[in-house]
């Protein structure tokens, strides 16, 4: 039986963390920018993490379930 491919979008946008959470990027930062705030913008280049509810999703892209 062949191996398991991994989603190439998945792989590029998560990361895992040490603990083992999804880390993610914030959406809405790549283009019309002049019309943001500077705290929003601030606020949206940091990481966050996945929703619990998505990780069972995600982790199973990533074939780690």
């Amino acid at each position: 039986m062949p191996k398991m491919k991994t989603k190439s979008s998945a792989k590029k946008r998560f990361k895992l963390t040490g603990t083992g959470k999804i880390k993610r990027k914030h959406a809405f930062k790549s283009h019309i920018l002049t019309k943001k705030s500077k705290k929003r913008k601030l606020k949206l280049t940091h990481d966050t993490l996945v929703h619990k509810n998505d990780e069972d999703n995600i982790k199973t892209m990533l074939r780690l379930k």
